[in-house]
């Protein structure tokens, strides 16, 4: 349970989406739009930088379910996703991939780390304007999304087994909000089934 008082019992952001409603559709719709919209990046590359930008705050439940998600994409078993937090410039992606992490690493410190020597080595290892664009948009949203949960102290884990499902679903489904007059219902469809399966 989080430092507020929802009466959800779900792990990391799960539980603050659930609680309000609007914002939570509206969080919801802007990670199905900067995680499965159009974009030059695919989803998998896009799930990498998420992953990597949470593990970078320190946001377990993001890392972990952004991780199980790129897994449920990439389909290479987590071997890209854990070379990727062993180190970035050593794991087996493309120099594009390893230049846009760079950016996205820095701008999880702050927007202003980067510089236009970054962009250079971005375009010269391949990545267009609205590569850059979406590595930048993802990364910073996932530092405030990494905000969202740690400041509210969602710290109700979920368990290790939970992740692989939930990186399949999210790989199939996406972020999709369920409708708000039916979001008390699917609460306690989604509360009921992880209680089964936990107990």
């Amino acid at each position: 349970m989080s430092y507020l008082n929802t009466g959800i019992e779900l792990p990391g952001i799960s539980e603050l989406l659930f609680y309000k409603g609007p914002t939570g559709k509206a969080l919801s719709q802007l990670a199905q739009t900067i995680l499965r919209g159009p974009s030059g990046l695919t989803s998998g590359e896009r799930e990498m930088i998420a992953s990597y930008v949470s593990k970078l705050n320190d946001c377990e439940f993001c890392h972990q379910s952004h991780s199980a998600a790129a897994n449920a994409i990439l389909l290479d078993g987590g071997k890209t996703i854990n070379c990727l937090v062993e180190n970035p410039e050593t794991a087996p992606i493309s120099n594009k991939m390893k230049a846009l992490l760079r950016i996205a690493a820095k701008v999880q410190k702050s927007g202003k780390e980067v510089n236009s020597e970054d962009i250079a080595l971005a375009k010269s290892a391949g990545a267009t304007d609205e590569d850059i664009h979406d590595a930048v948009l993802v990364a910073a949203a996932f530092c405030m999304y990494n905000r969202y949960v740690d400041g509210l102290g969602t710290a109700l884990p979920a368990h290790q087994e939970e992740y692989l499902p939930m990186g399949e679903r999210l790989a199939k489904k996406g972020y999709k909000y369920p409708p708000l007059f039916l979001r008390k219902f699917v609460l306690k469809m989604i509360t009921r089934k992880r209680q089964k399966k936990t107990t």
